[in-house]
């Protein structure tokens, strides 16, 4: 390579990889700007200044805006989810889900808040909700009535939201420990008195 050549971004990357690998550095850019501490500051401009992408990159992969905004969405609903169904008890879930939407806020911000701010997520919150409820009926194998089971499922999911919630907000004065601590006696706490 000649001193006045450049190595391309893309060099030894096969043609078909391509597509996918600007893809995902656009959610990763629309991540942290959906999940901004300012709320979400998206614009497809904003978001290939970030992914240092052309606009033509952005619509090889999405159509608008919108769909770009539930796509971001929906991956970080999917890791979650993930990341939940590979933990192996409740400590763990919850210690893997702080260091998934905690150590990362913006990620957090995403999940948890974008759809309050977000018009085009509402419809997408409501539709992820109820993969969240069901997995956590599931692990509540001790709960043997299903109605039961799923009331309970919906009530700890809605506190564990408004709880994660109020944290990445900085509500709760606690420290790492002490909320994990608290969602784990929680859990744990609900499912014993059955």
């Amino acid at each position: 390579m000649s001193s006045g050549q450049r190595r391309s971004r893309w060099s030894g990357v096969p043609l078909q990889d391509r597509q996918v690998l600007r893809r995902d550095e656009l959610i990763a850019a629309g991540v942290e700007l959906l999940g901004g501490e300012s709320g979400p500051a998206l614009t497809v401009r904003a978001v290939c200044r970030a992914a240092e992408l052309t606009e033509r990159y952005f619509y090889e992969s999405f159509t608008d805006r919108d769909q770009f905004v539930r796509a971001v969405y929906d991956d970080v609903c999917a890791r979650a989810m993930s990341t939940l169904t590979s933990s192996e008890s409740p400590r763990d879930a919850v210690e893997r889900f702080v260091a998934l939407m905690v150590d990362d806020p913006a990620r957090g911000r995403v999940l948890l808040l974008a759809p309050e701010r977000e018009p085009v997520l509402i419809r997408s919150g409501a539709e992820w909700m109820p993969d969240f409820i069901a997995l956590l009926q599931r692990k509540l194998t001790r709960i043997t009535d299903p109605a039961v089971q799923a009331m309970v499922a919906t009530g700890l999911i809605g506190a564990l939201t408004a709880l994660f919630s109020a944290y990445l907000n900085g509500r709760l004065p606690a420290t790492r420990e002490q909320f994990i601590d608290y969602c784990v006696d929680m859990l744990l706490s609900r499912v014993s008195s059955y």
